[in-house]
């Protein structure tokens, strides 16, 4: 059965959300096992042991947020060359517009000659105030769905060998 790993990292819950409704639509896909892990805590090993991935963070200051940048730094070298050619899909959940998080995280699929799959989604949850930043996120059902969406496709595509 081939695997599909989520790694996500969320600090007020937006992109928690995302990748809960990603592994959701995954499962339901059914047919490859759904690893979800927190980005702080996968290891080279949980890349390596995987089929596909998923990854979902927040923007923070026009970046991927500091834990998942970690999370890449951390795993990065011990899998160069070893992953290339699966596929993977990306979520951010953005304040702003999320582009340069976008940009940055496919630069990094792209070192390691992943195959992207799906246009990364990003969505932006409009936060400008600091009170808007810190809060709690609450994701809308269509962007809910369509995460869900992503999370159903790479899991039928690496159970059909699609991808």
């Amino acid at each position: 059965m081939k695997t599909l790993l989520i790694v996500w990292y969320s600090w007020t819950g937006g992109s928690r959300q995302l990748a809960e409704a990603a592994r959701d639509g995954a499962v339901e896909a059914g047919g490859v096992d759904v690893r979800f892990v927190k980005a702080e805590d996968v290891q080279s090993e949980d890349l390596l042991s995987a089929d596909g991935y998923v990854f979902a963070c927040p923007e923070n200051l026009a970046a991927i947020a500091g834990v998942m940048k970690a999370f890449f730094d951390r795993t990065f070298y011990d899998v160069l060359g070893e992953i290339e050619g699966r596929p993977y899909a990306a979520l951010i959940c953005a304040g702003s517009d999320g582009e340069n998080a976008k940009t940055q995280l496919e630069r990094i699929a792209r070192g390691w000659r992943l195959k992207r799959v799906a246009d990364t989604l990003i969505v932006n949850v409009r936060a400008q105030t600091k009170e808007e930043i810190l809060e709690e996120k609450s994701i809308g059902e269509a962007e809910l769905a369509k995460a869900g969406e992503l999370g159903a496709t790479l899991a039928a595509g690496l159970e059909m060998g699609v991808f």
